[in-house]
């Protein structure tokens, strides 16, 4: 016990301040995010140019691709969830539900998805998770899609796929980035209870 208690010491002392920078504004723009504040994209921005470099020195090519794909839709979020309110700190889009059609759509995008960047992964890179790194990539695909369009349900599949990126993290030695996803399971659970209260508010009007 004590041996693991302190491998893991000296793991968390080997983080690099990149990776802790990537950590504080990971956490930051999450926690913004939950709260609907529309700072959360510039935030988010300068984590996303981080964990560029820390997935693909770590060889976490799917999570490299991701980080681009966040990038775009920071800039994509910024400008929707201000929209016609170019002033305002506080985002004035409402939030909404996903239908039935919606989640069909989700499944088959996942399954598929996953297989077709997994075998990528596999065949063309030299990681070794490709179907996990790809399924996880995929999945925060959708989920910072949804994020985006404000629908409630990105909450619901973030709190699915950080749980699964945890142990892929402590495997890849990115300890600081595993602890971060812990917190962003919770930090999603209470961006979901936020935004459940939004919509019940939007509707008392």
């Amino acid at each position: 016990m004590e041996q693991l208690l302190s491998t893991i010491l000296e793991q968390f002392k080997a983080i690099t301040y990149v990776e802790w920078f990537g950590v504080i504004t990971g956490a930051l723009c999450v926690y913004l995010a939950a709260k609907e504040h529309i700072l959360n994209w510039p935030v988010s921005i300068l984590s996303v140019a981080t964990y560029i470099y820390i997935f693909y020195n770590a060889k976490l090519y799917g999570d490299t691709i991701l980080q681009f794909y966040f990038l775009g839709t920071a800039i994509y979020g910024w400008y929707y969830w201000s929209y016609g309110h170019l002033n305002s700190l506080k985002a004035e889009r409402p939030v909404s539900h996903i239908n039935k059609k919606d989640w069909f759509t989700i499944a088959i995008i996942l399954l598929v998805g996953s297989f077709i960047f997994g075998y990528l992964l596999d065949n063309y890179t030299d990681t070794d998770v490709p179907y996990i790194d790809g399924f996880c990539t995929v999945t925060s695909f959708v989920a910072q899609y949804l994020l985006t369009r404000k629908k409630i349900e990105n909450w619901l599949i973030w709190i699915f796929v950080d749980i699964i990126y945890i142990p892929l993290y402590i495997h890849k030695n990115l300890l600081a980035t595993a602890a971060l996803y812990f917190i962003f399971v919770f930090i999603a659970l209470q961006g979901y209870i936020s935004w459940k209260k939004s919509i019940k508010r939007q509707k008392s009007f």
